[in-house]
């Protein structure tokens, strides 16, 4: 069986980008309405941040069978959302004079290995309930990093992909080259 027109695509969930993104709207959806105070207008940015993050995954995901274009601008979307979620959280520790954890400090590299080797939100929500609201930022600021660098990554597997094979239009217009010249030697 040759090339499909549109091919099978959109299974967003496996990706870890998606599955990061969930897990840090999670912890943001539960931090914001744990520790922030009713009516404090930053729980729906911050809260509508990371649904963005992780939505603009899902819709991307979904659009790429057709539209490269699509994909790339949506994860760009989703990244720009996640950078906003990540400046909130230190704004966070800044106006409540909590620490961030520092580069080499045990927190911040244990915390960088458990991103690495987990990336199911239940793990992180049970950690997240018994922590203070500072260490809870923190893991979210980790998880924002490594969602950023995979992000970074899809993007960079995407535009050579494009560069390499084209879009849908290209793809259309060889299937139909293709299928021409088979018509024709028939």
């Amino acid at each position: 069986m040759g090339e499909e027109l549109i091919p099978q695509r959109g299974n967003y969930k496996k990706l870890l980008s998606y599955q990061k993104a969930d897990v840090i709207y999670q912890l943001t959806y539960h931090f914001c309405h744990t520790f922030l105070q009713k009516g404090d207008r930053t729980i729906d940015q911050m809260v509508q941040a990371a649904r963005s993050g992780k939505q603009n995954i899902v819709e991307g995901s979904m659009a790429s069978a057709t539209s490269a274009k699509t994909e790339i601008k949506l994860l760009s979307v989703a990244k720009a959302s996640l950078h906003e979620l990540h400046e909130d959280f230190e704004d966070y520790l800044k106006t409540h004079n909590h620490r961030q954890w520092e580069e080499g400090s045990v927190e911040l590299d244990t915390m960088r290995q458990l991103g690495r080797d987990h990336n199911d939100a239940e793990y992180f929500m049970q950690l997240a309930l018994t922590r203070p609201p500072e260490t809870i930022a923190n893991m979210t600021i980790v998880l924002l990093k490594q969602a950023d660098y995979l992000l970074h990554r899809q993007l960079q597997r995407l535009g050579d992909d494009f560069l390499k094979d084209g879009g849908f239009s290209e793809r259309m217009t060889r299937m139909r080259k293709d299928n021409r010249n088979n018509n024709s030697r028939k």
